[in-house]
């Protein structure tokens, strides 16, 4: 099965990927993952894309193309993939299209795992980190033992700048801004099937597995 995996921050879109990838026997492609692996690689797109974000520049539509081919025609992607994080554009969507025809896949499936602002809102800004061991909570759905400290080390517990409410509003309006045009595009093609990423992480993955049973 290849798979685009679509969705707001804070709609659960990785851990349906994970799931995803882990019944299917296929591996869950993030944007990040595939940068951080071409650089790895050593090779000479690895080494472009290297100088590209040592220089806090942003990786360009072209060179994407050629990272994510590289990627897809990897041995282990050779049943499937699930890819997060990309196309976010439809000049993106058209590359996608190419890569696909080169490689002689076809592509299954397009899941958005959608949520509103509030939702992502209520998720992200009530998420909390430890500084010193890095465990993540959440006051509504991962609280910790006692208020405010980390269950593993005591250490009291803190917000990160970007989870903050305002800033997930603008994340989350970017997102929506962004990628509405590619959601539409892949609706047109009728490969759009969208899941309501409110609801608990087992309905969710169950409606996702029913839908991709019968695709």
């Amino acid at each position: 099965m290849n798979i685009v995996l679509m969705g707001p921050p804070g709609a659960g879109k990785g851990t349906q990927a994970e799931r995803i990838a882990a019944r299917c026997g296929i591996p869950h492609v993030s944007t990040g993952d595939m940068l951080r692996e071409a650089v790895r690689s050593g090779t000479e797109l690895g080494r472009r894309v290297k100088e590209i974000l040592d220089k806090g520049d942003l990786v360009t539509d072209e060179v994407m193309k050629e990272v994510v081919k590289g990627r897809l025609a990897e041995d282990d992607a050779r049943a499937g993939f699930v890819l997060d994080g990309y196309p976010r554009t439809r000049r993106q969507v058209s590359h996608l299209e190419e890569i696909l025809k080169d490689l002689g896949k076809t592509l299954t499936s397009v899941i958005l795992v959608n949520a509103s602002e509030q939702e992502v809102v209520e998720r992200i800004s009530n998420r909390r980190v430890c500084p010193n061991c890095g465990a993540v909570y959440n006051l509504i759905s991962l609280k910790p033992e006692v208020d405010e400290l980390c269950d593993s080390c005591s250490a009291s517990l803190v917000q990160r700048s970007d989870d903050e409410a305002e800033t997930v509003r603008m994340r989350y309006r970017l997102y929506m801004d962004k990628t509405a045009p590619v959601i539409e595009e892949f609706r047109r093609e009728g490969k759009l099937f969208i899941v309501d990423g409110s609801e608990s992480v087992d309905i969710v993955a169950g409606k996702i597995f029913e839908h991709l049973e019968k695709t």
